[in-house]
């Protein structure tokens, strides 16, 4: 129970910290806010606008905004360091420069540079210019993109996750020296890492190797379980519905099975037995190209087409009680848009434990297929 109750004080600190944050809104939100941010939410293209910038990466720590009834916008969180690659080195700045534009209108000035921000992309503008123009597909004319390195709001979320699973099996290992039994939250974390280790691990590796790639595959799970929740809270995470974060994940998996692949699995691959030699070329490419760039894409593309649709539907549920209510009234509206979104919410929380099992049961049967001694097959 002691675990329990520092876990969740350590949550609630986190929260408050958060929500108690200095909102970094100020009059000149209202004048550089664009059109979509700078009023109230309410047309359906301003909806769909809303939803498909939410599910973005974000180089601020917004916890909610609203337009008060002076017209002001006002924005509660805290910036975050903007890091970025430009032409003359390494330059730095706190994201509150842009004041929550992102439409390009917000020049920031360092070191001779002038740098704008549009759809979460930040470009470095040509000497003399004053904005950032664009050709008829969309490419930029007299600015260029930069690397960026800047700490995003989904940076912040993977750091924030990380330590909080540390801090767990930290506790929970060090009752496992003491105690035959865990007690208090390390009792819920123990039959999910039997389940991995004895569900998923072992079937698909094999009582011989499964040892190896269980610290990996319970990492991959509780990484991407813990952050598909933490997604449906109020802090407004979609770090798994990254496609750099699905993409990441989905190499570590590739790296370790190429790795640690047997001479059986290499030779099946690339000149497979039983079958005509002038087939076996054909099959062999086939085969590369599954183990390379199949197996790998159908991993990243799955976790990030889930969660990202899951945003997406709920989202678009709550804003049932804007685009519904002149004709369905704003009581029945509202009434409407919680009832559905409730319900889908749930359904998120399934899909958030489904996601994080899909994609560790994959790696696991990838990497099994791997390890698998295939000579003893033959």
């Amino acid at each position: 129970m002691k675990i329990a109750q520092k876990t969740i004080k350590f949550l609630l600190i986190a929260a408050i910290t958060l929500f108690t944050s200095a909102g970094f809104a100020s009059e000149s939100d209202k004048k550089h806010d664009d059109q979509n941010d700078g009023g109230r939410v309410n047309t359906k293209e301003e909806v769909e606008a809303y939803i498909l910038h939410h599910i973005k990466d974000s180089h601020d720590f917004s916890l909610f905004s609203y337009t008060s009834d002076e017209g002001e916008r006002k924005h509660f969180g805290f910036p975050l360091p903007v890091i970025i690659w430009s032409s003359e080195g390494l330059v730095s700045f706190m994201s509150s420069e842009f004041h929550h534009n992102d439409d390009g209108h917000v020049l920031v000035e360092r070191n001779g540079l002038k740098f704008a921000k549009i759809h979460s992309k930040i470009y470095e503008i040509e000497t003399g210019a004053t904005s950032v123009t664009f050709d008829e597909s969309h490419h930029a004319t007299n600015a260029h993109k930069l690397l960026d390195f800047s700490i995003t709001k989904s940076v912040v979320g993977i750091l924030l996750i990380g330590f909080l699973l540390l801090f767990w099996f930290a506790r929970l290992a060090r009752q496992y020296k003491t105690k035959q039994i865990p007690t208090g939250f390390a009792r819920v974390l123990e039959p999910l890492v039997l389940y991995v280790r004895d569900e998923i691990a072992k079937p698909n590796i094999g009582e011989k190797h499964y040892r190896r790639f269980t610290g990996y595959l319970l990492t991959v799970f509780f990484f991407i379980w813990v952050l598909n929740l933490a997604g449906l809270t109020p802090l407004g995470f979609n770090v798994t519905g990254q496609l750099a974060v699905t993409g990441c994940l989905a190499i570590f998996t590739l790296v370790i099975y190429t790795v640690s692949g047997t001479k059986g699995y290499w030779m099946h691959m690339i000149w497979m037995p039983g079958v005509p030699v002038l087939i076996r070329p054909i099959l062999a490419v086939i085969e590369l190209a599954g183990a390379l760039i199949i197996k790998p894409f159908s991993l990243l593309v799955r976790l990030f087409a889930n969660i990202s649709a899951g945003h997406i539907v709920v989202m678009s549920l709550i804003a049932i009680m804007f685009t519904l209510k002149e004709s369905l009234g704003v009581v029945g509206a509202t009434g409407l848009s919680l009832v559905l979104s409730f319900f889908i919410t749930l359904i998120e929380v399934l899909v958030a434990f489904l996601q994080a099992y899909i994609f560790t049961m994959l790696s696991a049967l990838f990497i099994g297929m791997a390890v698998d001694d295939h000579s003893e097959a033959h």
